[in-house]
């Protein structure tokens, strides 16, 4: 039986900021966040979370997740203090039970890492610890002459000898339920933090003569930890080059690895290029040998094979075809699709609208809310008038019509296939099929007309 005990109770003062700090981003996700989701990668059977300062903000961030369970902790004493208050909910039926303990603030560690950290329990102690060239402000791994570990020693309560240790403890352990209740009782506050450590533990396993076994994870991101806008900023570019290099190791080409966010899921086809700059967010599917300009942001959106996303298009929430070319400047919002070989040009913005295979709107348009067919060209400056101040209304377009420059098209209003609508055109009725519809005043001259002139002052 496994429980997983979170540690979200910081106050973070060094982040300056009104919000708890595990609910603080890195590559788009709340911290606490991306812990969760390995953690119940491990499918434990309780997962706490020990909340304290922020606690509403917290507990609002994971409502709708039932398998959390809440502990509070107040006032804070400690980490051995907030594991304390986790204990009521801890499940155990044996010495077989385990609990695992992790840190809000500590968001990337890797689930490789911790199911070997389970592995190296054996129904005792499991500590993730790290050899740092820099061990500063971190606590130091004891160990005998037969290099069992005896203690962690924080920095503060360390002698200069103890200091020069560079073995350092992340903080994450793997315990026995019982063993670890037991420990939790026994520790006591008698250090130069006057708090509960949870670290005392180990001296006591020890004591006990129980083993106590080491693992170390693989990446050094998976043990920093974020107290600082610095060190958030470092961390968000570590795992921003981590995520480069699983992209390019899939064969993604990247133009620069430095200059690549992604803040969710990228699923890339064969032959893909994504120049600087870009943004990925949520789930991205892109299909084979397509090109991503510099500096497009894509969000929860379909690519297809072959296209073409020219520099500062945006995508959000949307399909795009086979075969197709967006911007530069574009704008596809949400609902849209975009059909096989379409063209969707600069400084269009295209919003719940359907745009057909073969069908172009190059230059300076809004398409919202429309059903457009297949050949249809959407002549520059073309909006559709899709909301009435109340209710929004579809414009539909048939197959091989031709939209003039400058034309607005009132919602609801239909145009027929093969239909012409002249420039500078307002639509107001339905236009017939393979006719040239338009509106417009007569054109005229005013012989006698002068230009105004400046007034002398």
């Amino acid at each position: 039986m496994l429980n997983i005990v979170i540690l979200a109770a910081g106050i973070g003062k060094r982040m300056q900021s009104d919000f708890p700090k595990v609910l603080h981003e890195i590559a788009g996700k709340p911290m606490l966040l991306h812990l969760l989701e390995t953690a119940r990668g491990l499918e434990p059977d309780r997962l706490i979370v020990v909340v304290g300062h922020g606690q509403a903000q917290i507990r609002a961030a994971l409502a709708g997740q039932p398998d959390v369970v809440f502990a509070e902790q107040a006032p804070p004493m400690g980490t051995g203090h907030a594991v304390s208050q986790a204990v009521e909910h801890l499940l155990s039926d044996g010495e077989a039970d385990a609990t695992l303990v992790l840190y809000g603030d500590v968001p990337l560690v890797q689930a490789q890492t911790l199911q070997a950290l389970l592995g190296g329990s054996d129904g005792g102690l499991a500590l993730l610890t790290e050899t740092m060239d820099n061990p500063e402000g971190y606590g130091r791994i004891v160990r005998d002459d037969e290099q069992r570990v005896v203690s962690i020693v924080e920095e503060k309560d360390a002698s200069a000898a103890l200091r020069e240790i560079r073995e350092v403890n992340t903080g994450m352990l793997v315990a026995s339920t019982p063993m670890l209740v037991r420990w939790l009782s026994q520790i006591d506050n008698q250090n130069a933090q006057g708090e509960y450590y949870l670290t005392d533990i180990v001296g006591l396993a020890a004591r006990d003569r129980v083993e106590i076994n080491t693992v170390t994870p693989q990446f050094g991101f998976e043990t920093q930890g974020v107290n600082s806008r610095a060190q958030q900023a470092a961390l968000e570019r570590q795992w921003q080059t981590e995520m480069a290099q699983r992209q390019l190791q899939a064969g993604v080409a990247l133009a620069d690895p430095q200059r690549f966010d992604l803040r969710g899921a990228l699923t890339c086809g064969r032959d893909v290029f994504i120049d600087v700059g870009c943004v990925f967010e949520g789930q991205v599917t892109i299909g084979d040998r397509v090109v991503i300009g510099p500096y497009c942001v894509v969000k929860d959106a379909v690519i297809g094979d072959d296209t073409l996303l020219h520099a500062y298009s945006h995508v959000d929430q949307a399909q795009i075809g086979q075969a197709g070319q967006i911007g530069p400047y574009a704008r596809i919002r949400p609902g849209s699709v975009i059909g096989d070989a379409a063209h969707v040009g600069n400084f269009v913005e295209i919003k719940n609208t359907a745009l057909g295979k073969g069908s172009k709107a190059n230059h300076l348009a809004y398409l919202g809310d429309a059903d457009i067919g297949q050949g249809v060209n959407i002549g520059a400056g073309t909006i559709t008038c899709n909301y009435d101040g109340a209710n929004k209304h579809r414009t539909i377009i048939e197959d091989d019509a031709f939209i003039g420059s400058d034309t607005q098209l009132v919602a609801p209003v239909r145009v027929g296939k093969g239909a012409t609508l002249a420039a500078g055109t307002t639509l107001t009725q339905d236009a017939p099929p393979h006719k040239l519809t338009l509106s417009r005043s007569a054109q005229k001259t005013l012989e006698n007309w002068q230009r105004p002139a400046k007034k002398s002052k």
